[in-house]
């Protein structure tokens, strides 16, 4: 009797496999939703700069083969928002090139970081134009990861 129960246990549980369509643990709507990464800068260093954009390009293109979407922030601040000053950018043109070429793609520059920097300084701060000032790159870097974004630190 014990092996009849489990023999058709386990023939239930074929029966059930078979019948439900395979999704590999994804679901539909899992499938189509666009993948989501911040990529957060916080050094005034050309290397780290390139390797965050690096990580951009390689990203996109990863997804890009797959024939997935992918929405990608990158968020400075502190000594990172050099990268994203119109005055001391050293990846200015590279940006420029990649916010054309790249949808999906954004920058955002910490407030607070271009507040200090214009007091210390005793001038404004200007942004590169595709750039976009948040009160906060901590609090943004949060926020992106509470809405499911992927964080990298290159």
């Amino acid at each position: 009797m014990k092996i009849a129960m489990t023999r058709f246990a386990a023939l239930a549980v074929l029966a059930f496999m078979l019948a439900a369509p395979f999704t590999g643990g994804v679901t539909g709507a899992q499938a189509a939703e666009p993948h989501k990464v911040a990529i957060h800068v916080d050094e005034n260093d050309p290397k780290r700069m390139n390797l965050a954009l690096n990580n951009v390009q390689n990203i996109k293109a990863y997804y890009d083969e797959k024939g997935e979407e992918v929405t990608i922030e990158v968020v400075t601040y502190g000594p990172g928002l050099h990268m994203l000053r119109a005055d001391t950018a050293p990846v200015a043109n590279r940006i420029k090139m990649m916010s054309m070429e790249i949808a999906g793609l954004s920058f955002a520059a910490c407030g607070n970081t271009r507040k200090a920097m214009a007091k210390n300084e005793g001038k404004e701060i200007a942004l590169l134009e595709d750039a976009t000032e948040v009160p906060s790159g901590v609090v943004r870097l949060i926020e992106l990861q509470e809405d499911g974004y992927a964080y990298v630190r290159p």
